[in-house]
């Protein structure tokens, strides 16, 4: 059966070193006097920094119901966008945010990957596998290199994260403190920013992520959501002292998809010749192939998923940049990326019904290099508000 290709195959690259969010950590850590940082986004001088970061609030999705987030918007029309880094997901996009790195050097290349040797499936954000963080992500935090040079770190989030393997690998060197709903984040990031007279404070909301994977990111469900987000966001404006900066960002946007517009990459002949694992997620499939089959199972996703989705080797994502800049990769590192990637276009999503059944029927998914995934908000509120980094 051949499937129509959706109407949108736009994709774009990351824009790492120039504003992605792999810049963002060390531009704040600039900003508040860190030596050594590199300030790529042109950060304003603080004492105290505030970064919220909203899961799932994508430039694009925020610009199209700016009548949801008066605040937000008024933020955002001086302000220009980031964009993440690949896969546009979650894990991969908190750990360039912690580590001021791009995936290409902490490793941490998606949802899901296969561990080298055994090809189990790892899911970064569960973290159900005996894998050491400190092992797996090696790089230091900002916040271990804000709290060397005597800037006070808090991670401010819902107290499921605290002391998971995720959590550790991504965000240690904090003092993590534990917030489950919106009055506890602004009360308790009120209360860490000022309990130290140089303070980074780092605040984490994965609800609108939430229902956007559920419902879409253009349901009710995530628009009046937004309305909340931007009070929270508004909120933590009001409890800043005079001589802090509100920073709002998010980890990536959103696509939503239909029945329609999935396509099962797991029962189809075609694409599981020659595979040994499929791991990532709908959006950006990683596929690890069978020894000698590298050159047949790229050659048929291409075929197959022609119209739906880019499909390049490991080594063409690498001297593309999706990683980083290629010069930059820690090639010890690679063997965790799937020798085959497909990179979904417009709504498409390459399903996994039998071994991924939740995920499958998500509407809102992520991890692409669409605009709408890619490019995710950078404002600003405090001393001369308004644009946080350089378009």
């Amino acid at each position: 059966m051949t499937i129509p290709p959706p109407p949108d195959s736009s994709l774009e690259a990351p824009r790492y070193g120039a504003a992605s969010l792999a810049d963002l950590g060390p531009s704040v850590l600039a900003s508040l006097g860190v030596p050594g940082e590199p300030d790529v986004l042109g950060l304003p001088p603080a004492r105290r920094a505030c970064v919220l970061l909203v899961d799932g609030l994508g430039w694009h999705a925020l610009a199209a119901h700016r009548d949801r987030a008066p605040f937000l918007a008024s933020l955002a029309a001086a302000a220009a966008p980031l964009t993440s880094g690949f896969p546009s997901t979650t894990a991969t996009s908190l750990t360039s945010v912690g580590t001021g790195t791009a995936p290409g050097r902490h490793g941490v290349f998606g949802y899901q990957v296969a561990l080298p040797g055994d090809g189990t499936v790892f899911n970064h954000l569960r973290w159900t596998a005996d894998v050491d963080p400190l092992d797996w992500q090696p790089r230091r935090t900002v916040y271990e290199r804000a709290e060397a040079a005597g800037v006070t770190t808090a991670y401010v989030s819902a107290a499921a994260y605290e002391g998971g393997g995720f959590t550790r690998a991504s965000a240690r060197g904090s003092r993590y403190v534990p917030a489950d709903t919106t009055t506890e984040l602004v009360v308790r990031a009120e209360a860490a920013l000022t309990a130290s007279d140089r303070a980074y404070v780092f605040v984490y909301h994965s609800e609108l992520d939430t229902l956007g994977h559920l419902y879409g990111v253009d349901s009710p469900y995530w628009r009046h959501h937004l309305g909340q987000v931007d009070r929270l966001a508004e909120q933590l404006a009001a409890v800043l002292p005079a001589d802090a900066v509100l920073y709002v960002t998010a980890d990536h946007g959103m696509v939503d998809t239909t029945p329609d517009s999935r396509i099962d990459v797991e029962d189809d002949p075609d694409l599981t010749a020659g595979v040994r694992v499929l791991a990532g997620e709908p959006r950006a499939r990683q596929v690890y192939v069978r020894p000698g089959a590298g050159a047949d199972v790229l050659a048929a996703w291409r075929e197959r998923l022609a119209g739906h989705a880019t499909v390049v080797s490991r080594d063409e994502a690498v001297e593309s940049g999706w990683f980083g800049p290629s010069d930059t990769v820690d090639r010890d590192l690679l063997v965790r990326v799937g020798d085959v990637l497909a990179v979904a276009h417009g709504a498409t999503a390459l399903v996994a019904p039998r071994r991924e059944a939740a995920e499958s029927r998500l509407v809102g998914h992520h991890g692409s290099l669409t605009p709408q995934e890619l490019y995710v908000p950078l404002l600003r509120s405090g001393p001369l508000s308004g644009l946080g980094g350089r378009g």
